[in-house]
C-alpha cells in the first residue's frame, strides 16, 4: 500500500495557475484506501476548483494508475475530454503521477494533487503504519519478521545503540526499540543464538536508484 495525502488547495492552486481546464485523475487501491483519490476526494476536488473559477473537464479512476494497461484504457475512454483539456491533475501517487504522464498520448501537463507519504501496511481499524523501506536486502528472517531498517530510526543492523532507554528509542520515546522487539520476538521462538552473529553493512548498491525489473525482454 503505498500512502499518499492531499496537497493543500493553495499550493494546487499554484500549480495550476496558468490552466483553466483541468482533468482528474483518480486512483481505485491505494488511494481510494488512505482517502486522498478516490470518488469523493475526486468529487470534492471538482467542486472546490470550479469554485475557483476553473473547469474540470471530465475525471477518471483507474483502478491501478501505475499500471499502464489500466490507465491507457482509461485515458483512451475520455479522449474528448482529455483533448479539451489543458492539465491533467492526478489524485494518486508519485507512481501514478509518472504512469499518467508517460502513457498520455497528449501533451498536458500532469500535476501531483497529493504527496506521497511512505509504503504502509493496513491495520483492521484501517490505520497505516510504515514496515518496509524496499532497501533491496531484506532480513526479515534474521530479524524475527521485525524490520529494524524501517523501524530503527538509524537502521541499525547488529542490535541497538547507547540511547535505548527502557525499550523505548532515543529518537522518539513514544516508539519502541526495534531491537527490543526483535530480541523479545527472538526469546519467544527460542531464536537468541542468531544474535551472536554479526552482520555485514548493508550492501547499499542494492537500494540504488532507480530501480527496474525485466520480465519481459
Amino acid at each position: 500500500m503505498i500512502v499518499s495525502q492531499q496537497k493543500p488547495l493553495e499550493e494546487l492552486l499554484v500549480s495550476l495557475k496558468e490552466y483553466n481546464k483541468i482533468f482528474l485523475v483518480g486512483c481505485g487501491e491505494c488511494a481510494t484506501s488512505c482517502k486522498s483519490g478516490g470518488q469523493p476526494e475526486l468529487l470534492k476536488m471538482q467542486a472546490e476548483l470550479i469554485a475557483k473559477g476553473k473547469t474540470v473537464t471530465g475525471f477518471c479512476i483507474p483502478s491501478a494508475p501505475c499500471v499502464a494497461a489500466q490507465i491507457k484504457t482509461e485515458l483512451a475512454k475520455n479522449m474528448l475530454a482529455l483533448r479539451d483539456s489543458e492539465a491533467i491533475l492526478v489524485l494518486a501517487c508519485g507512481l501514478g503521477v509518472q504512469s499518467v504522464k508517460d502513457n498520455n498520448r497528449l501533451t498536458q501537463a500532469t500535476i501531483p494533487a497529493n504527496n506521497t507519504i511512505f509504503g504502509a501496511v493496513m491495520d483492521a481499524a484501517g490505520n497505516f503504519y510504515e514496515k518496509c523501506s524496499m532497501c533491496g536486502e531484506c532480513v526479515l528472517d534474521i530479524t524475527a519478521g521485525i524490520c529494524p531498517v524501517t523501524l530503527c530510526p538509524k537502521g541499525l543492523l547488529n542490535g541497538p545503540c547507547g540511547g535505548v532507554n527502557k525499550g523505548k528509542c532515543e529518537v522518539d520515546n513514544e516508539n519502541d526499540c526495534a531491537w527490543v522487539l526483535i530480541y523479545k520476538e527472538l526469546e519467544k521462538n527460542k531464536k537468541l543464538e542468531s544474535l551472536k552473529e554479526i552482520r555485514l553493512p548493508r550492501d547499499h548498491k542494492k537500494s540504488g536508484k532507480p530501480h527496474k525489473l525485466l520480465l519481459n525482454k
